[in-house]
């Protein structure tokens, strides 16, 4: 008796511990009630009728998958290696149990195949150029496709795209080329600058000498016209002051005629081994011979 009462014991905590299940927070419940959905069970703890009713648990968390590295053939002809990844999260529970048998593997061929679709539209250098065009056009593809399954694709990564090693090593020489031809360019860019800028150095030197030269010139120039102008300015007021003069002492011929001597003979003081007298010196001979006479006739005739 104590035995049978025992086996009732223990058979009643196991159908207990079968009647009641706990969902967490991030997970939904499905219970089948003889192979047949049921109803919904929310997450806490929930009972079902034990060999009736199965309780199928769905995580509803944010999931990636990992797609294998494939082959996939550009617009121009050329295989490359792409590798990418999927991140998703279920929004119905219902029908990502019901409407697909295995969810990850059916995601993984349609991210295949759509990747296939979506590279062979471009070309090789736009394949290597535009990540985002290719992740954003996969995401909206798969989203499209996955949405009667109940997931949200959430993002798409690729993470490496890897040309063949041929074109990987055309690409470098061409990089390569490219990064010595700009060098030249700039070396070059910066000689040409040098230059100009050197020859306009010059020219605004030249033009500066030129200038200080030519205000040089205008100074001296200035200077000697001064210069010129005051002594020209004394000699009128000398030659005016002495004109004055004679016609203000009135002279005689006979004075005029002696320092007319007089300025011969400084004449003849010279340097000079030769003397140009002037047209008129006969004339003021005559009338030294004059004062002559006229002196002669006034000495005393004692003397």
């Amino acid at each position: 008796m104590l035995v049978v009462l025992i086996i009732v014991v223990i058979f009643l905590i196991f159908v207990v511990s079968m009647s009641l299940k706990i969902i967490r927070p991030y997970e939904k419940g499905l219970i089948e009630r003889l192979g047949k959905f049921h109803k919904m069970a929310e997450p806490g703890l929930n009972f079902i009728v034990p060999f009736i009713e199965r309780l199928i648990k769905v995580d509803l968390r944010e999931k990636l998958i990992d797609v294998p590295p494939q082959e996939v053939i550009t617009r121009d002809n050329v295989i490359v290696t792409v590798d990418a990844v999927i991140y998703y999260e279920i929004t119905d529970a219902y029908r990502v149990t019901y409407n697909v048998g295995e969810f990850i593997p059916a995601a993984i061929k349609l991210a295949q195949t759509n990747l296939r679709n979506v590279i062979g539209e471009l070309e090789l250098d736009q394949t290597l150029t535009s990540r985002d065009r290719i992740n954003t056009k996969l995401r909206e593809v798969l989203d499209e496709a996955t949405d009667k399954w109940g997931v949200r694709i959430t993002r798409v990564e690729i993470k490496k795209i890897d040309p063949p090693q041929d074109i990987m090593e055309a690409m470098s020489k061409q990089m390569k080329a490219e990064r010595t031809k700009r060098a030249v360019i700039l070396e070059a860019e910066g000689y040409r600058e040098a230059e100009i800028t050197k020859a306009e150095g010059d020219r605004n030197a030249a033009i500066l000498r030129a200038e200080g030269q030519a205000e040089a010139v205008k100074k001296i120039a200035e200077a000697e016209k001064f210069k010129l102008s005051t002594e020209a300015d004394g000699e009128a007021e000398a030659i005016s002051k002495v004109f004055e003069a004679i016609h203000k002492g009135h002279p005689t011929n006979e004075l005029i005629a002696i320092r007319y001597l007089e300025s011969l003979k400084a004449i003849s003081d010279g340097k000079a081994t030769k003397i140009f007298m002037p047209y008129e010196i006969s004339s003021i001979l005559s009338t030294v011979a004059g004062i002559a006479e006229i002196s002669k006739d006034n000495i005393p005739e004692g003397n």
